[in-house]
């Protein structure tokens, strides 16, 4: 137990930073935790303070705009940072210089050096931080390990990732920072894989074993866009690893309809599928008629995990080092070339809808392929991801993500 854990006693005082927009499930989190008597809301950081019945239950809250002064007023043990992701590192720091713990909404950093800085910072304070990623609490996970370490589906050949959701236009202007992947000289990297869909890349990173940064010694992207925007909306991904193996997750925010995300671990004789915001199971054995029955699992909060943890009774369920391996795929996402706009005919305005909705034509099952496959959109004949030999004389169209990374990103300069 660190210094900053003794002498903790429940409810642990939390102050919430973002509790607007997905800030809201946190803050209902957080009631949900107050009744049970684990935490006890005593800040909010906003630039619009909540207001009526946003805080009936919670009783004396105090607000600011200022988030290092309000953890200084409030004496709060714990902060939940859910705010734009170029904040993230600095929020965290902050945090973490006043003894504070965290739960960082994912990603948790914009680049590897910043990941890196916010980490090794929380370690030298002596602070946990404990990242958003959900789908880590599910229990499916260690289930799922169990039957491929018992044989249930032979010898694990590949990991894939699917993805199919439909955001309009209004997704894409709800905050400033939302569809870029630069702002005002700072990265932001708010692409299809690195934040809407995240979880598919570190769910199916973790299913295969793959989670610290170390394990990762490849990642190929490919980004694309319909909508008018600067980042990715329609990408894919393919994680080499250092024990051989090869994760693939494929997604788009340019759906026809929008469908539950899984990650499918495939095997010499089966596969397992992880519908991974279910916490949902299905095993197929051999042949398409050796389907067993679904199974449903449970979940544990990240918050109430943190809150045991820091009590000395469960270990961290995602600390920063289980999300390295992410990190290297978001850092591959941000040097990658800025992403392809799709032709004009390779998507359609959504019929009836006026709110600017895109879709991109057949993605549906070209994300489903892609996962079931292993293989890039430009693998699968698509016609408008072209091979890398048409970009690249070299036949590689992104020289710089390909083969070993960096020596040491610890040193790295972030000069975008």
């Amino acid at each position: 137990m660190s210094a900053t854990t003794r002498g903790l006693r429940l409810p642990l005082p939390v102050v919430l930073a973002g509790a607007h927009g997905h800030g809201r499930r946190h803050l209902e989190n957080i009631r949900r935790l107050q009744l049970a008597g684990l935490v006890r809301l005593v800040g909010v950081c906003e630039l619009k303070p909540l207001v009526g019945e946003e805080l009936v239950g919670f009783g004396a809250v105090e607000q600011s705009d200022d988030f290092a002064a309000l953890l200084d007023s409030t004496c709060a043990a714990v902060a939940v940072v859910c705010t734009p992701i170029p904040t993230h590192t600095e929020l965290a720091l902050a945090a973490a210089r006043r003894g504070v713990h965290v739960l960082l909404e994912k990603p948790p950093a914009p680049s590897y050096a910043e990941f890196r800085r916010m980490a090794d910072g929380a370690t030298a304070a002596g602070t946990a931080v404990q990242i958003g990623f959900q789908s880590l609490g599910s229990h499916a996970i260690p289930a799922i390990r169990r039957l491929v370490a018992d044989g249930a589906i032979g010898e694990v050949t590949g990991v894939g990732g699917a993805g199919v959701w439909v955001r309009d236009e209004a997704y894409f202007r709800r905050a400033p920072w939302a569809g870029r992947r630069r702002m005002g000289g700072a990265d932001v990297v708010d692409g299809v894989l690195t934040n809407p869909l995240a979880h598919a890349v570190a769910t199916a990173l973790a299913l295969a074993g793959s989670t610290a940064a170390e394990d990762v010694t490849d990642v190929e992207t490919e980004l694309f866009r319909a909508h008018a925007i600067e980042s990715d909306d329609t990408s894919c991904v393919r994680v080499s690893t250092a024990g051989g193996g090869r994760i693939t997750v494929a997604a788009t925010l340019c759906a026809d309809t929008s469908e539950e995300p899984y990650v499918v671990v495939h095997g010499s004789e089966g596969r397992i599928t992880f519908w991974y915001k279910q916490d949902r199971v299905q095993v197929r054995r051999g042949g398409t008629d050796s389907v067993g029955s679904p199974a449903l699992y449970g979940r544990t909060d990240l918050l109430e995990n943190l809150v045991e943890h820091l009590r000395g009774r469960a270990p961290l369920l995602v600390p920063p080092a289980t999300t390295g391996a992410f990190m290297r795929v978001v850092e591959a996402v941000r040097r990658a070339p800025d992403p392809v706009a799709l032709p004009a005919d390779a998507w359609r305005g959504a019929p009836g809808e006026s709110a600017g909705r895109r879709v991109v034509e057949g993605i549906d099952g070209l994300v489903a392929l892609a996962a079931d496959t292993l293989c890039l959109y430009s693998e699968l004949g698509v016609s408008w991801a072209r091979p890398p030999c048409q970009d690249d004389p070299s036949g590689d169209r992104h020289p710089d993500l390909h083969g070993d990374f960096p020596g040491d990103f610890h040193d790295e300069v972030n000069t975008s």
